[in-house]
Order: C-alpha cells, then structure tokens, then sequence
C-alpha cells in the first residue's frame, strides 16, 4: 500500500468555488488535480455570443450581478485578478404589466440602493482569469466523478471519461465544489454517508436550478432612446422580470426570467416559449421589441450538471447556515465547498467564493 505524505487534493466540479478553491491551493503550494464534467470550465456560469457559443464579452446565461460593498470577499479577488467592471443599466422609467389585458404602465424608475454590477467580458472572465493562473495539467474537463471510497490513507475516485470508467487516483482529501442536491444524486459513496448528512443535502435547494433566463439581441437600445431603463415586471409572463442586458461594448440586448415552472417549460417547448416571450416584449417596449436580431434561452432546470429532479418545483434561495454538512468517517477527508454551502451570501458569485476560501483554509493548516 501507498501511503501518501502529504496533501494531494482532488477538487470536483469546475464553476467558480472549484476554481477559486484550485487558485487558493496553488498560491499555497498545495498540488490538487480538478475534475469536472461538463466540456467547459465555469459550471452555472456561462457568457455565451449570439450563437449560444461560448465566448469572451457577451451575454450571461447564468448569474451576471454582484455588489462590491456587500461582498468585500469577491470584490477582492475581482481587483486581485486585475478585473473591471460596470454598472447595471438603470436610468429611466420602467413597465409595470399587471393584468391580461391591460395595457403595460410606464412607471418612474426607481436608482438602485446599492448598484448592480456586471463583470466587463461577462462573468466568464472570472473563470477564464482563475483558469489562467493555474498549472498545466491540473484540469480536467469532461471528467465526471461517479464513486468515492473511503480507504485508510484517503479517497479513491472513480471517474467516466467519454463513456470509460477509469480510476482517477487516490488523495488525501476531495474538496467537493458542487450543489449538495447534485452531490447527492449523482455519486456513490463506500461506505454511505451518514442519513442525516444525505437528508441535509438533499434538502438544499440548488441556486438556478429551477430557472430559466430568456435574450432578445437587438441592433440598438431602443429603449433607452425612448427614456426606459429595459426594466419590466410582469403578473402576465412567461418573464416575470426583465432588464437591459446590454453589454459594455454595446451589443444590445434585453433579458428576462422565465416565470413559468420547469415542468410546464419541458410540456410547451422552447419554440413556443420563445415566441410567447417576444411577443411579451412587444407589449412591453413596442413594435421594436419583436424584431430581435437573435434570441437565446437557457433553462437550467434541464441542465444535467445543474439540477435535478427535486429541483423541478422551486423550494426557494439556499439559506445561510453554520451547519456540519458532513459528520462520521468522511467529514475529515471529504469537504463540502459550493456556493449553497457558505455561510454568509450562499447561492450567489460571492457564496460560491467563500465557502472556498474556506475550505482552503482549513487545509492550510
């Protein structure tokens, strides 16, 4: 038997905890190998062009706010990593659609206490800048983790790599760097994690799971020119909000939430659910809103590495918490570290990077 001498750590799942958890263990001089399963890096973060391809400064399928005063921890690593920024659009009146029927209001628009902010290329650039920092051969894509076994020297993993199972090596501690729900569905653990440790996992809801984001590309900001800030509430749908979505080099586009649940989105389909969005739109903004130059929809719920099945009805935002989120054999060896799992701002950008900065500083010591 190989005993190992010293702290190999294996982090799984590739969005913005495992990454910033991979940064902080490299500053520290810690080796760690990352596994994650889809083909790209950046998990529920996904900046994507017109086409839905993935790129570097458009539009964000994913989480695109945060509030520099409120979350000091991600704003520091956003200046650490020499990142820029820009304000949520907001100036202008917005509409307000209250009844089938009933014709759209236009109400006075309302500053922002504290602004949003929007990451200049996209929250992306987030993942492509931690991305950069790291080590050749650290990252490992398209790599799924199937089954954890506990041994006396660490945690063996098993892997699927286009459809092989191999064993991906043995480590003295795995920082897990995805949902709890998710954790909980998709890996087998040997021996079985404790009841209670599964009934609290199982239990999280997983931020963005049950939602889906809608885009209208236009070829300028037509709102504006007309005195609206493109924000909009609806109690008709299928958005329930919308917001200029414009990007800092100009590319206009408006976004909205879908309020519709997930299993009547799947019922409908996306054809139908995009018209019915654009014609919303029209509504709201004029005959220009209905003659998008593109459109782009991302319905999570649907998104194997995102949700699942528990996630189909919507059970609210993950709630902050000082809870051991895994007691018995594992818990020195196995640690928890996505965003539902800080203890301060779980379920958003910021979650996701103190809980891994956590974790990290656990292992340093």
């Amino acid at each position: 038997m190989t005993f190992i001498r010293q702290k190999q750590i294996a982090i799984i799942g590739g969005g913005l905890a495992g990454l910033h958890a991979a940064y902080r263990l490299h500053r520290a001089g810690l080796p760690f190998q990352l596994f994650e399963a889809r083909d790209r890096l950046g998990g529920r973060i996904l900046t994507v062009n017109e086409d839905g391809h993935p790129n570097e400064a458009d539009f964000d399928l994913g989480p695109s706010w945060f509030w520099p005063d409120l979350q000091p921890g991600l704003r520091d690593l956003i200046d650490e990593l020499g990142l820029t920024s820009f304000a949520q659009y907001t100036e202008g009146d917005m509409i307000y659609e209250r009844g089938s029927g009933e014709r759209p209001q236009r109400l006075h628009g309302m500053r922002q206490e504290p602004c949003s902010m929007r990451l200049s290329g996209g929250s992306a650039s987030l993942i492509r800048a931690l991305a950069r920092n790291l080590p050749r051969g650290t990252l490992h894509t398209g790599t799924a983790l199937t089954n954890l076994r506990l041994t006396e020297v660490g945690i063996e993993l098993t892997c699927a790599r286009e459809g092989q199972l191999l064993e991906c090596g043995t480590f003295s501690h795995v920082i897990v760097a995805v949902p709890p729900r998710l954790l909980a569905s998709v890996i087998r653990f040997d021996p079985a994690v404790p009841a209670t440790s599964l009934h609290l996992w199982q239990s999280t809801p997983t931020w963005m799971a049950p939602h889906a984001k809608f885009f209208a590309l236009y070829d300028h900001s037509f709102w504006r020119e007309a005195g609206l800030s493109g924000a909009a509430r609806s109690m008709v749908g299928p958005l329930v909000e919308v917001h200029d979505a414009t990007t800092d080099q100009g590319k206009a586009a408006l976004f909205g939430f879908v309020g519709i649940p997930a299993a009547h989105r799947a019922s409908i389909g996306q054809d139908l659910l995009i018209r019915a969005a654009i014609e919303q739109l029209t509504r709201l903004f004029g005959t220009e809103a209905g003659q998008p130059r593109a459109t782009l929809l991302k319905d999570w719920s649907a998104d194997e590495w995102t949700s699942t099945k528990a996630d189909h009805s919507s059970s609210g935002h993950p709630a902050a918490a000082h809870v051991e989120w895994l007691v018995g054999p594992w818990s020195k060896r196995l640690l928890l570290a996505g965003s539902e799992t800080s203890t301060s701002v779980p379920g958003y950008l910021a979650g996701a990077v103190e809980a891994s900065a956590r974790v990290v500083r656990l292992l340093e010591n």
